[in-house]
């Protein structure tokens, strides 16, 4: 199968030029930021290998690589909670991707049934050398033990 991404060329052409060509890092990864396309806000953080950020592109479904598992995975295979992408941008030097994305159901993002997968804060400034994290934006949209049985 050959490429749909461009040969990485010079400094001046990755930045200033047309044509996408990610860098993928040593293990094949790419790191990628997800936003609700809607109201901005951060839903989560994944990694893309060259065969999900392919994919992605086919379909407009968000994909990924799951490093857990070691494979591939489509985002709401199993709880159907599918991300359309809206948008899809590199970063300058085009070691970074960001996914605007609309979240289908319930429009939670999180295996644990939150919107965002980044819903506990922690605590920073003088004094602040806890590991304590506080919840917030911490309200499940669906119930993760009904989505995900058998799963």
């Amino acid at each position: 199968m050959t490429s749909p991404f461009a040969p990485r060329g010079t400094h001046e052409e990755i930045e200033e030029g047309r044509a996408f060509a990610p860098k993928f890092g040593p293990d094949g990864l790419i790191p990628a930021i997800v936003t609700d396309a809607e109201e901005g806000g951060v839903l989560m953080f994944a990694h893309m290998n060259a065969d999900a950020l392919r994919a992605t592109l086919e379909t407009g479904i968000a994909h990924f690589w799951s490093r857990s598992r070691g494979a591939l995975w489509r985002k709401g295979e199993t709880s159907g909670h599918e991300m359309a992408v809206r948008e899809l941008r590199v970063d300058c030097d085009q070691d970074a991707l960001w996914l605007s994305v609309a979240v289908a159901g319930t429009g939670a993002a999180c295996h644990t049934g939150r919107k965002s997968c980044f819903y506990r804060a922690a605590a920073f400034g003088p004094g602040a050398a806890t590991a304590d994290l506080a919840f917030v934006d911490d309200a499940r949209l669906f119930d993760p033990a009904k989505v995900y049985r058998g799963a």
